[in-house]
């Protein structure tokens, strides 16, 4: 099953050759649900016309009847559980880029025997250009305030099946809810988050997010510097709504080099330098550095997006290791991630 939720404009067909079919814009508009029937694995998922729309209700209900015949969490190991994960895109990405790279994910991930479970794509309306970066940032900011709501619903409905799950455990939710955010995606993410965690008033111990993994995230890489400390921090929302956060970076991504030129803030990207360890972070967040991972033919520009290509069998290893839920320390141990890619103390999570 395809799953899409997306705040990009429709465009109706303009009736002309090569014109001729709907499809989504560059603006924003109001978030609208869309599956693709499964009975079709070979339409073009490209074509809007191949998407069927559905409000929040249906696509909440069809999601949940999906999810409701996972294997039961009281009887089946943590590592062959199933996750319902987001997919967040990242800027210079087009409807059709980004709906590619989605179904790219949810074949090598969440397809045939080994499935970790459902992917949904959270698309926003990214300007598809390098010189669309910095409309990019502002759409992904305002992004942000739809992601909010999406994440909202999320929350709710997991508290209720906490509720049903103290009564009966049989009601217990039957997926891990993740994230996989790239690149502006996790400015968007990083918002949201916070703006979650403030509206639900601010709650510690809950984990909305298993495992949320931040790929060449275009954010400060001081994000988490408030530690454990309950503060203001950019990151806190982040971090004490996630049980784990995992930051995979490379030094050789000239994109992100790119970015920090354009904003001045005075801080390094945490897709391209990793986390500022001058900091203390929270114990439930780290850092792996792709660079050796990465095919090294592969050029600066090209790396921003290369985690995703198939091809990269080294990275699809270590995404699956960490929505399995192994401990940092197992992942090294199994050369997954080998040590000298890791700046983080091994603790276990």
């Amino acid at each position: 099953m395809r799953w899409l939720i997306t705040n990009r404009n429709q465009i109706p067909p303009a009736g002309s050759p090569g014109n001729d079919k709907p499809s989504f814009g560059s603006k924003l508009d109001d978030l609208t649900y869309w599956t693709l029937d499964p009975a079709k694995p070979n339409a073009d998922i490209t074509d809007r016309s191949n998407w069927t729309t559905r409000d929040l209700n249906s696509f909440r209900d069809a999601l949940v009847a999906v999810t409701n015949k996972f294997p039961d969490p009281l009887t089946t190991p943590p590592e062959n559980q199933k996750h319902l994960t987001l997919f967040i895109h990242g800027y210079d990405d087009d409807f059709k880029a980004t709906i590619q790279r989605y179904d790219t994910i949810a074949r090598t991930l969440f397809d045939g025997p080994n499935s970790l479970g459902e992917l949904v794509c959270f698309d926003w309306p990214s300007e598809g250009s390098l010189l669309g970066y910095l409309p990019d940032r502002s759409s992904a900011r305002k992004t942000g305030d739809d992601l909010t709501d999406v994440l909202s619903e999320l929350y709710d409905w997991m508290s209720d099946k906490q509720v049903a799950a103290t009564q009966n455990v049989n009601n217990a939710c039957r997926a891990k809810t993740s994230i996989i955010a790239h690149s502006m995606g996790n400015y968007a993410l990083e918002y949201a988050m916070n703006a979650l965690w403030t509206r639900k008033n601010q709650p510690l111990l809950v984990s909305l997010m298993q495992e949320v993994i931040m790929v060449a995230a275009d954010v400060d890489n001081d994000l988490f510097r408030s530690g454990e400390n309950v503060s203001h921090g950019d990151g806190e929302g982040l971090a004490n709504l996630s049980y784990r956060i995992t930051a995979l970076y490379t030094g050789r991504d000239n994109v992100l080099g790119a970015s920090a030129g354009l904003k001045h803030f005075g801080k390094r990207r945490l897709g391209r330098a990793g986390l500022d360890d001058t900091y203390p972070v929270p114990d439930n967040v780290w850092d792996v550095d792709c660079s050796d991972l990465i095919n090294p033919a592969v050029n600066g520009i090209a790396v921003h997006g290369e985690y995703f290509n198939p091809d990269e069998t080294g990275i699809y290893k270590l995404f699956r290791a960490i929505l399995e839920g192994n401990d940092r320390s197992v992942l090294i141990k199994n050369d997954i991630v080998p040590l000298s890619l890791t700046r983080q103390q091994v603790v276990a999570t």
